[in-house]
């Protein structure tokens, strides 16, 4: 088995790498844009559990990028049985002072690219009748949040794409799951260590180790279309979702952004 990881270099794209390599023996593809991280990633995972790795460098925010890696598999002559789409990066800001540089980044990164990539190794999967596609959304698809305008209504893309592909691909033998995560331990959340420590404590923010394990699990062994891992969450995305506009407009006078 061949696993393709995009962000595979840190964070939740690394766990996901790891827990591959270590508990389903699979080769690995990984993708990044951090050159040296990415090959001592490869390097150590190979080493470590005996699984051949694939490094590849590549900035996949650019147009190309989802065809370039496809004519790498081509001229490698690999077959990528499982797809997880993780690269993504969080936009916390106005939207106004957001450079549109970043957010055709952010957009390329979490609807184009990902997009592609589906379209470029599910046929083949397809033609097998066997294979796996993760596409990590996040908790915020359900909601209106301002300071994450660009991300959650990426993620809600992601996650109704994933739905939509679930019922035309599971008939030929490929399983989609969206991954839909709140708030995950990765250091990229602009908490400060506080409410960082609060937020652990409680259970509300999630380790990635066990993020990724739920996420695998749901991949590998049910045949739903979509995984929030945590109980918290689910009581969560309700309450969020029925705030009134005043409470919205309150918080938002305590974030500096809309000062």
């Amino acid at each position: 088995m061949l696993s393709l990881v995009t962000g595979a270099s840190s964070g939740i794209g690394l766990q996901y790498a790891t827990q591959l390599a270590r508990d389903y023996h699979s080769d690995l593809l990984l993708v990044s844009n951090q050159e040296q991280q990415l090959q001592s990633v490869a390097d150590e995972l190979a080493r470590t559990y005996d699984v051949r790795t694939y490094a590849v460098y590549m900035d996949l925010s650019r147009m190309e990028a989802a065809d370039e890696l496809w004519a790498y598999c081509e001229q490698e002559q690999l077959e990528v049985d499982v797809l997880i789409n993780n690269a993504g990066m969080l936009i916390f800001d106005a939207f106004c002072r957001v450079p549109m540089q970043r957010i055709e980044t952010l957009l390329m990164l979490h609807i184009l690219t990902a997009t592609k990539l589906c379209r470029l190794f599910a046929p083949a999967m397809c033609q097998r009748g066997r294979g796996y596609i993760l596409n990590m959304s996040s908790m915020s698809a359900w909601m209106a949040m301002p300071s994450i305008v660009c991300y959650n209504a990426s993620k809600s893309y992601l996650l109704n794409f994933s739905r939509a592909l679930w019922y035309e691909l599971r008939p030929k033998g490929v399983h989609v799951l969206a991954v839909t995560p709140g708030s995950t331990d990765t250091g990229l959340l602009p908490f400060d260590e506080r409410f960082g420590r609060l937020l652990r404590s409680l259970r509300i923010t999630m380790p990635p180790e066990r993020l990724v394990r739920t996420a695998l699990r749901h991949l590998f062994r049910s045949s739903r279309k979509r995984s929030m891992p945590g109980a918290w969450n689910h009581l969560i995305v309700p309450i969020i979702n029925h705030q009134p506009a005043w409470l919205v407009f309150a918080a938002m006078r305590r974030m500096p952004m809309f000062e």
